[in-house]
């Protein structure tokens, strides 16, 4: 078993059983695993971050009306199935962590439509490790009393980025 498919495991057990998990109870009696992409290695991706000067502060309004705040940290450029695509990579300015919200071509249709999220991290030697293998749908994809970042315009791709997780609901 591959790392990332006992992520998978180990994320379908915590939704099944955890009191924490996002699901309601009556939604953990029936839940059978969530639908995810196979594993796609071009979407796997170590790359620097154009840090940008001046990290701007960036307000992200949720989808229950609120807001969080954020830093604009950098962006990178990649490529996906023979087009160029640019993100921009946000920082909590409290907890420091690294923050890629994003929406692309396949939201609405078979991933979660508002868009998903990766956390990422620098590594020792500057780069970042992006896996969108690991892609994932926020918490109010599944449960609407859940507060979520909606991803900001400029993470708004028009490429398909076909790995990490599917749409929980049909």
């Amino acid at each position: 078993m591959s790392q990332l498919d006992a992520f998978r495991r180990q994320k379908d057990d915590f939704f099944k059983q955890d009191p924490h998990s996002p699901l309601v109870p009556e939604q953990r009696k029936v839940f059978g695993g969530l639908k995810y992409y196979p594993e796609n290695p071009a979407l796997r991706i170590i790359t620097k971050i154009e840090e940008h000067i001046e990290k701007q502060p960036v307000t992200m309004i949720t989808s229950t009306g609120g807001v969080q705040e954020y830093l604009k940290y950098g962006q990178f450029t990649f490529e996906v199935n023979g087009q160029k695509a640019t993100l921009q990579v946000y920082q909590d300015p409290e907890q420091g962590n690294f923050f890629l919200p994003f929406v692309d071509a396949t939201a609405g249709e078979e991933t979660y439509e508002a868009g998903r999220y990766l956390e990422i991290e620098q590594e020792p030697d500057g780069h970042f490790l992006i896996d969108f293998n690991y892609a994932y749908s926020p918490y109010c994809a599944y449960n609407e009393s859940w507060s979520c970042p909606i991803p900001p315009k400029e993470n708004r791709l028009s490429v398909r980025i076909e790995a990490g997780e599917k749409k929980f609901h049909e």
